[in-house]
């Protein structure tokens, strides 16, 4: 038998908002829930349907999937609505007791919150790798009452007015409705002599210097993740973690791309017209840089693996050197005599035929 549209189970339209899909819900639900009709086995296959319906609806992304691709987009097989029994039903609307349920105890045990340090290193640092020492402010458990909150030789007692269960029930209508504990604040206990050391609060805020190793190959944006060394978690939960975020500072010399590096060299009219061995700066110190006769202005050189170590000791980058021409501002007598003997002869080629015939190609 081929099966219903999900908004048609629910007596609703294709625009319907999420207010209006979870109202129509709750109206089928205690229509048709097994407590109201025993034994009535056409009531209890159309709760089944209408929770099947929901579950899709309710969720942007399911719901999206099947308005696109109907029930063929909900895989093959039996739909699992995700509901393991019927309190989980109820409890998305906070009625977890209305049918009888058990009422749960809550727990006060919470994660530390993770926490972020940014830390700004230099070019040479990011290649060599480092060890570094942090200061780190955060939330330590209270030693003195062990995280419990309480004064030591005390403990905590179970709210009265939930049970412990970290909320209470009133009634409104048909449902019972459960809302946060008043008097607890939704924790289940209640502290009667709090630990003066935390005044209660189970946690205390210190400063503590950590030593974290910076691998080589790290770029601006790289977060290294410290396990357990966030704030500490609440009576007695598990911390949180440290996340050290990574800035490189800019560099007077090189630039970074990825694992490469790129720089400029000046050169001399004459070093570029009859060639020269150059030293160029490296992280590392000075290489050796032939540059050959007739070398133009702009030309970019590479010398292998003298750019950054991949993260993870995967390789390295390397090293792109440009050569940029240096006009002098001011020269001497015999600069100036010497620089207008080779301005004739250059006036002399360029007045050549063959070059006038390239020049007129490149605007012709």
């Amino acid at each position: 038998m081929a099966k219903r549209d999900y908004y048609e189970i629910l007596g609703i339209t294709k625009s319907a908002n999420e207010a209006e899909i979870k109202k129509a819900y709750r109206q089928m639900a205690v229509q048709y829930h097994p407590d109201k009709n025993p034994g009535d086995e056409v009531a209890e296959e159309k709760f089944k349907e209408c929770a099947e319906a929901y579950a899709v609806l309710s969720d942007s992304q399911k719901r999206a999937q099947y308005d696109r691709f109907g029930h063929a987009g909900m895989g093959g097989g039996g739909f699992d609505p995700g509901f393991s029994n019927i309190e989980d039903i109820f409890d998305i609307f906070g009625f977890g007791d209305m049918f009888g349920g058990r009422q749960r105890t809550r727990s006060r045990v919470q994660r530390g919150s993770d926490l972020r340090y940014d830390l700004e290193i230099t070019l040479e640092e990011a290649a060599n790798g480092k060890d570094e020492k942090l200061e780190i402010p955060r939330l330590e458990g209270c030693e003195e009452c062990a995280g419990s909150g309480a004064e030591k030789g005390t403990t905590a007692e179970n709210c009265i007015s939930c049970g412990g269960t970290g909320q209470t029930r009133y009634q409104q209508g048909f449902f019972s409705v459960m809302r946060t504990c008043p008097n607890c604040s939704g924790k289940g206990t209640i502290i009667r002599n709090p630990c003066k050391e935390c005044k209660g609060n189970g946690r205390i805020e210190k400063e503590k210097t950590l030593e974290i190793k910076i691998p080589a190959g790290v770029e601006t944006g790289s977060r290294l993740r410290v396990s357990g060394e966030g704030e500490a978690g609440v009576a007695g939960g598990p911390s949180g973690d440290l996340f050290v975020v990574i800035h490189v500072k800019e560099h007077e010399t090189f630039e970074r791309q990825g694992a490469n590096l790129y720089s400029a060299v000046p050169v001399s009219f004459a070093q570029a017209a009859l060639g020269a061995d150059l030293r160029v700066k490296t992280l590392e110190g000075e290489e050796d840089l032939k540059v050959p006769a007739g070398t133009q202005t702009g030309t970019v050189f590479r010398i292998k693996s003298k750019g950054m170590p991949e993260l993870g000791g995967r390789g390295r980058g390397d090293l792109f050197v440009a050569v940029t021409l240096i006009t002098p501002k001011s020269l001497s007598k015999d600069q100036r005599k010497l620089l207008e003997q080779l301005a004739e002869v250059e006036d002399t080629e360029f007045n050549d035929e063959s070059f006038m015939d390239k020049v007129r190609n490149i605007f012709g």
